[in-house]
C-alpha cells in the first residue's frame, strides 16, 4: 500500500468516526441542559475532561440529586481505564517533553484504537493525532449543539442517537480483530464485563474490561520500527 493510499484510509476512518461521535456530544449536550448545566459548564467539561463514558456518568448523578463528590468519583472511575492505554500507544507516539501532556489529554478508545490499527508506527502516530484534533472539533461542537438546541432535539432515544456510542465502539473493534493481541483482548473484555454486569454497579464492567489490554499485550506483535513499513 502506497503511502497516500494509507493516509487516505485512515483519515477517512478518522473523520467518520469523529462525526459518529459528534452526535454522540450532542446527546451530551442534550443530557448536560436537562440536568441543568449551563452551556458554559457543559463546554468546560467537553474541552477538560474530553472523554465521553465519563461526562455522561458525571452528568447521571447530577441529574439523579447526587452531590458533586460523587459525580467526580463516578467520572474518574471511568477514566482510569485509559491509563492502562498509555503503553500501548507510547512506543507509537514517541512523545518527549511537554508534549506528553496534550498526548496525554488525548489517550482515549478512540486515538488508541485508530493509531493501534495501523502496522506502521509513523502512520499510527499520524492516526492517532489526526483523529484526536476532529474528536476533540466535533465533540464539543456537538456538545455546544445539544445544550442550546436541547429542547428542539428533545428525547435523543427517539432520533436514535444513543445507538451512535455503541455503533462507534463496533467499528473500532473491527481493525483489531485481524491480530491476535485484538482478538484475545476482545474475548478476554467481553468476558469479564459480561461477568461483571450483573455483580458490580453501572460503569464498573467498563472498567473491568479495559484489563484485558494486558494479557493482549503478552501476546501482541511486535510493531515494525519506524521506516520499516510497508512500501
Amino acid at each position: 500500500m502506497t503511502g497516500s493510499a494509507r493516509a487516505g484510509g485512515y483519515r477517512r476512518n478518522a473523520f467518520v468516526l469523529s462525526l459518529a461521535v459528534g452526535v454522540v456530544g450532542v446527546t451530551f449536550g442534550v443530557f448536560a441542559a436537562e440536568a441543568g448545566l449551563s452551556l458554559a459548564k457543559a463546554m468546560a467539561m467537553s474541552l477538560f475532561v474530553f472523554t465521553g463514558a465519563s461526562q455522561f456518568a458525571s452528568v447521571s448523578v447530577i441529574d439523579g440529586g447526587g452531590n458533586p463528590v460523587s459525580a467526580v468519583g463516578s467520572a474518574l472511575l471511568l477514566a482510569a481505564r485509559n491509563t492502562l492505554y498509555g503503553p500501548v500507544v507510547a512506543p507509537t507516539l514517541r512523545v518527549r517533553g511537554w508534549r506528553r501532556f496534550p498526548a496525554a489529554q488525548f489517550v482515549i478508545d478512540e486515538t488508541t484504537a485508530m493509531a493501534t490499527a495501523e502496522d506502521d508506527p509513523d502512520t499510527g502516530r499520524r492516526s492517532f493525532w489526526f483523529t484526536a484534533g476532529w474528536l476533540f472539533v466535533l465533540w464539543n461542537a456537538g456538545t455546544a449543539v445539544g445544550v442550546v438546541a436541547g429542547n428542539a432535539v428533545g428525547d435523543p432515544a427517539a432520533w436514535g442517537l444513543d445507538a451512535a456510542f455503541p455503533a462507534a465502539f463496533v467499528a473500532l473493534i473491527l481493525p483489531h480483530l485481524r491480530r491476535r493481541a485484538g482478538r484475545t483482548a476482545a474475548a478476554l473484555g467481553g468476558l469479564i464485563a459480561l461477568v461483571a454486569i450483573p455483580l458490580v454497579p453501572a460503569g464498573v464492567p467498563i472498567l473491568l474490561a479495559a484489563f484485558a489490554v494486558l494479557p493482549a499485550l503478552r501476546v501482541a506483535e511486535p510493531l515494525p520500527a519506524a521506516g520499516e513499513g510497508e512500501p
